[in-house]
């Protein structure tokens, strides 16, 4: 797979880097643009990330170490030996990852370390990369900024205030946090995700409501918002190459709608579109339809829902239903288009998405509502949004089937042990199902920047009785099983190779059924499954195969 690519400031030299077996440990390389020629730098085990200084002559770039952490950053002149490299920046707490990047004004690189809640950001200038970085504000727990930079200012994205953030800006020679001043309030409604700072204007990508939001700032420094027609969608913003484009590129779509890429005029609000995913086998928007509906969870909080159907499927619970969730790491679930599931929906599947807590769809807090000591509310909230389509009818108990990969294949474990009767088939992708052993071994790579989104049951007994209380591998019991798919990949750093596998043979050793519990471990994969385009649909065809042949729908049921 390739990492990253950055063309120099002179056009004359690309840097790239590539993993060719999952790992996750990349080679960069550089060849001159016009002749492809490569020079003979050859840099192993690095992460991906390339800055490049202004002048063309050097860069910096992200190493691992023994534990597949990245913890330096390093710059390397051109034309001399990459292990003379000059460390830049090196972080010594195993708990917080180092990555890179560059403002859009083109003046600084971004040293960048984290772990899920907490980061410190370093700037230094790409006129001379040799300069000590200059911390923009020293890491204090739960403190998570990002910063860009345009003209004289920097631009802030802090939840310093409040835990859905807020945009400030301050002058690039008074970074300290005092001289921070307000641009755009935090908002108990409105979570702030994103932004890029543009020489006129700010852009930012939020979250109201479950939705995506974008806003622009005009020339009174006032933001407005970018409509968009559906109910329930997916849409961002593309980054500008440029500090001060015409205009900003946009990607939409929704569960029926095929990704379209437009200009969005900053001037009169024009929009052009510039691309519309085109479906090879045909594809008709009219004969599907999409909904939004919110299901009552166990303690009374309300969860969305995003539901597609064929317009001529039956919606009187006897259609089979494929249901996806996630709800973990703050990371949203949006409702996108995906030509794939048009073969479920073809056979008379409803698809459905469960927005569950752990994600951030509805704000930060809902993303701290499904972490550390409340976790089992992810879990929770999956089973109620599947209740909740068998009593609205969309299908029955035993016609569920779900999906989910490394934290979504926890909440597959868990659901599968809590209340197998309601699915009828589970594919967990490199589940992360053995928490608890996980969580105790501190020289797995992920281990202790997971702490704080799991717990850390080596120093704090209540953790450690917590994550057991749910840990799939922990929790499996001597009962009936729905059909389960279970896949790892050899090569996977994140959840390791012998976590499903052990998972699987405990299955096969408690469970009291007759039905299919099949192990499928790609040898030259990683985390993220095979590369390349057609072996990723082969992958995908063998889920849906399973899907099909264990629930007994051989040929499609609408035409």
């Amino acid at each position: 797979s390739l990492g990253s690519k950055a063309v120099s400031p002179r056009a004359d030299l690309k840097a790239y880097s590539t993993d060719h077996d999952g790992s996750e440990r990349y080679v960069l390389r550089v060849k001159h643009v016009d002749s492809e020629e490569f020079l003979p730098e050859k840099i192993e085990n690095v992460t991906g990330s390339i800055v490049w200084a202004n002048d063309s002559s050097s860069f910096l770039y992200v190493t691992l170490d023994d534990n597949l952490r990245p913890n330096r950053v390093l710059l390397h002149i051109l034309g001399t030996d990459p292990t003379e490299d000059q460390i830049v920046y090196e972080e010594h707490d195993g708990g917080f990852f180092v990555s890179i990047g560059r403002t859009t004004s083109r003046e600084f690189a971004r040293l960048s370390t984290s772990d899920h809640v907490t980061s410190e950001v370093r700037i230094i200038g790409l006129d001379d990369l040799s300069q000590q970085p200059r911390v923009v504000v020293p890491r204090k727990e739960n403190h998570y900024y990002q910063i860009d930079h345009r003209l004289d200012s920097l631009v802030i994205l802090t939840n310093d205030t409040h835990k859905n953030s807020r945009l400030a800006t301050t002058s690039d020679q008074h970074i300290e946090q005092h001289h921070w001043k307000t641009v755009l309030k935090a908002s108990d409604d409105r979570y702030i995700t994103n932004m890029q700072a543009l020489r006129d204007r700010i852009v930012v990508g939020a979250r109201e409501e479950g939705l995506d939001q974008i806003l622009l700032s005009n020339t009174e420094g006032e933001f407005e918002r970018v409509s968009f027609p559906e109910e329930a969608y997916s849409a961002g913003f593309y980054y500008s190459p440029e500090d001060n484009p015409s205009h900003l590129r946009i990607g939409y779509s929704s569960l029926v709608t095929p990704r379209m890429i437009f200009d969005y005029a900053y001037e009169t609000g024009e929009r052009v579109t510039r691309k519309t995913q085109r479906i090879p086998s045909g594809y008709s928007a009219e004969l599907y339809s999409t909904e939004r509906r919110w299901a009552t969870s166990h303690d009374g909080v309300q969860v969305p829902v995003s539901i597609a159907y064929r317009n001529d499927t039956p919606l009187d619970g006897s259609a089979p239903l494929y249901l996806e969730g996630y709800g973990a790491y703050g990371i949203s679930e949006d409702p996108y288009f995906s030509t794939n599931r048009l073969s479920l929906l073809d056979r008379g599947f409803v698809f459905a998405m469960a927005h569950i807590r752990g994600g951030s769809e509805m704000g930060f807090q809902w993303y701290e509502d499904g972490k550390l000591g409340k976790r089992t509310n992810t879990f929770l909230d999956f089973i109620a949004v599947a209740r909740y389509l068998i009593d609205e009818d969309y299908t029955e108990a035993g016609k569920i089937a779900i999906s989910g990969g490394s934290a979504g294949g926890t909440l597959m474990g868990v659901v599968a042990n809590d209340a197998p009767a309601l699915w009828g088939a589970v594919v967990s992708h490199v589940p992360f199902v053995d928490v608890l052993n996980t969580m105790l071994d501190e020289s797995l790579p992920l281990t202790p920047i997971e702490w704080p989104e799991w717990g850390n049951p080596i120093l704090d007994k209540e953790a450690f009785e917590y994550i057991r209380s749910y840990s799939p591998y922990d929790q499996i019991d001597a009962q009936d099983y729905p059909p389960m798919l279970v896949t790892a990949g050899l090569n996977d750093p994140r959840v390791t190779y012998w976590e499903p596998a052990k998972y699987v043979a405990k299955l096969r050793a408690f469970k009291t059924d007759e039905n299919p519990l099949v192990l499928r471990t790609q040898m030259g994969a990683g985390h993220s499954g095979v590369s390349g385009r057609y072996d990723s649909l082969r992958e995908t065809a063998e889920t849906y195969g399973f899907i099909l042949t264990v629930m007994a729908i051989e040929e499609p049921a609408i035409n």
